[in-house]
């Protein structure tokens, strides 16, 4: 993340894609470990499962939409469940945008890493916001994965986890099964929703393009002859980097100072 007047670039093959700054966004996936938040990123990116686990050190994704003309840009961090540096977790969730907590049903221990986490997010967001003054909500999405084992195994109902969101407009809960693909569509259409970005950036909602049409991607004009009434199309970056952590603090600064600057030229209007 770049400085808000800046623009922000994705690079495939031979074509540039620009994205409006404000038109960009970082979803941040957190949880306890093997509770399926790879699962779940792969279902929304690429709409497989992949029955193999692998330990997730930190991955991050790109995608990118032209929806009615307009471009966006989605960053997916997708974190380490066991949280070795602190201070990085920390910085994942001041430079987030939405949120998706996910722990499984079987597993009361990764629940209860989801109720410390939502407390550490509101905690940490609510630092930068009296610094900033932002007055933006928090969206955010907590997930029970693995609904598809039978209620035997399951360790956590189902009001326990709706409790945690009872009090916040800006926080859904969802039971899924990335395994069998239940409910996962349905939960990112809220959580974008809350987010106040298209509908059309949900995995069911868009046409997936391949990185060969990059040149004509953010073309106004850009229809494919398949698909005649939906006026919506993600790609996936190939290439993406995760921004560095020099330039997730910079962005972060940016944002304290420009609000500090802002309010010492009202002071001096005011005296």
């Amino acid at each position: 993340f770049q400085d808000q007047a800046m623009m922000k670039t994705m690079s495939g093959g031979n074509c540039t894609l620009n994205v409006p700054a404000k038109n960009s966004y970082r979803m941040v996936v957190l949880g306890a470990s093997k509770v399926g938040k790879s699962s779940i990123v792969s279902r929304f990116l690429n709409g497989r499962f992949e029955d193999q686990y692998t330990p997730t050190i930190e991955d991050f994704h790109r995608k990118v939409y032209n929806i009615r003309g307009d471009m966006y840009q989605l960053d997916i961090l997708d974190t380490s469940g066991n949280h070795p540096f602190p201070a990085m977790r920390r910085l994942s969730i001041l430079t987030g945008d939405v949120f998706i907590l996910v722990f499984s049903l079987d597993n009361r221990e990764s629940f209860d890493e989801v109720k410390r986490l939502q407390k550490q997010i509101l905690e940490v967001k609510s630092c930068l916001k009296n610094k900033t003054k932002e007055s933006a909500d928090l969206p955010m999405v907590i997930c029970g994965n693995k609904n598809d084992h039978s209620e035997m195994c399951r360790k956590v109902r189902s009001d326990e986890g709706e409790n945690l969101v009872s009090s916040d407009e800006n926080c859904a809960y969802f039971e899924v099964s990335a395994k069998k693909n239940t409910n996962v569509d349905e939960m990112f259409y809220v959580l974008f929703s809350m987010a106040k970005l298209p509908h059309e950036m949900s995995p069911a909602l868009h046409r997936k393009i391949s990185i060969q049409y990059g040149d004509t991607f953010q073309q106004k004009s850009f229809r494919m002859r398949r698909v005649k009434d939906m006026d919506a199309y993600g790609m996936i970056s190939p290439f993406a980097r995760r921004p560095s952590v020099n330039s997730d603090l910079k962005y972060i600064k940016s944002k304290v100072l420009r609000e500090g600057q802002s309010r010492e030229r009202e002071k001096c209007i005011i005296q």
